[in-house]
């Protein structure tokens, strides 16, 4: 499989580049690599394609955002480049609406197969829970979703058969109405959507008796998902096809996934390192012990060294979370803290009243504990 090269790098822009610079250096890499202003250069497809995925990520906020953070693997399981379909079905925005200025600029009209409309179904939308367990080291979720998916008997067409089909009398099939204008400067041809077949290019002559015309039906599916190690909460996956069958024919939407984070119990979650707060007795802070504590994979013992200072941090190299674009593994940081009880023994007193003057356990002056962080920070540096 080969390596996306960088989404800036694609569009030749900075990453610091506003929308308006993002979407005239779109217009330009589109136009530069066009399949027919092209036809002999069978890479030129690949790179429109792949001008018009680096757009779609880079002229939205939240996909820019989560790609400035995370890189390709971010961008969710189960994508890959759009199809022409979807490439031209958007042209609207950047070439200057319905397509139309830029299939006139190169005489086409790809995007609408021969002048028909090309229609994309709706989006779906699900959020998905994920433990913290499932999130360090990635999962294979099977989802039930209800989506419309074509028709079986008439293959999405909304026809009897999927044949009772004729070509459109007003448009001859084109999908299209041209209108020729004659002006002081010549003449000049305007295309809109035809209104007979709604730029379909073909009229049902008897609807289907299953779907009564729509050309899709609901229903039910398990759809198996590839959940990447290291996903964050709020982060948009996608899986293209997945969404619901236009009527009459098109495209499928998407299926986008949301990820939602659900607390652990024990354990807290900062970038791909772990936390836990672990206490101790007084007893096992002097005099060193070997304790138990959770990890993602399970409990593990660590020695407490004699002498152990109240908020010393222990580090479990490994026993964090994968970084979502393969750089590792952080870790899990181990705060420790010294408990001490609120009600002792009488006996308990005695010991303790005959400790209370002895050099070891007088404080030094001046040293006044720090926070956890920032004893986080200072471990780092």
């Amino acid at each position: 499989m080969a390596t996306k090269r960088d989404y800036y790098e694609v569009l030749g822009v900075a990453k610091n580049a506003a929308g308006d610079e993002i979407k005239k250096a779109y217009r330009k890499v589109a136009i530069k690599y066009h399949p027919d202003k092209n036809p002999d250069d069978p890479s030129s497809e690949d790179k429109f394609k792949e001008a018009a995925e680096a757009y779609e990520v880079l002229s939205d906020e939240q996909k820019r955002a989560r790609y400035d953070r995370h890189g390709h693997q971010g961008m969710g399981g189960g994508g890959g480049s759009p199809n022409m379909e979807d490439i031209f079905s958007q042209f609207g925005d950047i070439f200057g609406g319905g397509g139309g200025g830029f299939e006139s600029f190169f005489g086409g009209g790809r995007g609408q197969q021969g002048g028909r409309r090309v229609r994309k179904g709706s989006n779906l939308r699900i959020k998905l829970k994920l433990d913290l367990e499932e999130i360090a080291n990635g999962v294979e979720k099977k989802i039930k979703v209800k989506r419309y998916v074509a028709c079986p008997p008439c293959s999405g067409t909304g026809a009897k058969n999927g044949t009772d089909l004729k070509t459109c009398g007003t448009c001859n099939g084109q999908g299209q109405v041209k209108r020729v204008v004659n002006t002081m400067l010549g003449q000049m041809v305007s295309a809109s959507t035809c209104p007979t077949c709604e730029g379909e290019g073909k009229v049902v002559t008897s609807k289907c008796d299953v779907c009564h015309g729509e050309g899709r039906q609901l229903h039910e599916e398990v759809i198996p998902i590839n959940i990447p190690a290291g996903v964050a909460e709020g982060m948009q996956l996608s899986m293209n096809g997945k969404g619901n069958y236009p009527e009459r024919g098109g495209v499928p939407g998407d299926l986008l996934i949301q990820i939602e984070e659900e607390p652990h119990e024990l354990l807290r979650r900062d970038g791909n390192n772990i936390m836990f707060e672990q206490y101790i007795s007084f007893v096992d802070a002097a005099l060193g012990s070997s304790i138990e504590v959770p990890t993602i994979e399970g409990k593990v013992k660590i020695k407490v060294e004699p002498g152990t200072q109240p908020g010393k941090i222990l580090r479990l190299r490994g026993k964090g979370i994968k970084d979502i674009n393969g750089y590792g593994r952080g870790d899990q940081l181990i705060h420790l803290n010294v408990w001490t009880p609120k009600t002792v023994s009488g006996e308990e007193r005695e010991l303790l009243e005959k400790l209370r003057d002895s050099r070891n356990f007088v404080p030094s002056p001046g040293k006044n504990d720090k926070g956890f962080f920032e004893k986080v920070k200072e471990y780092f540096q």
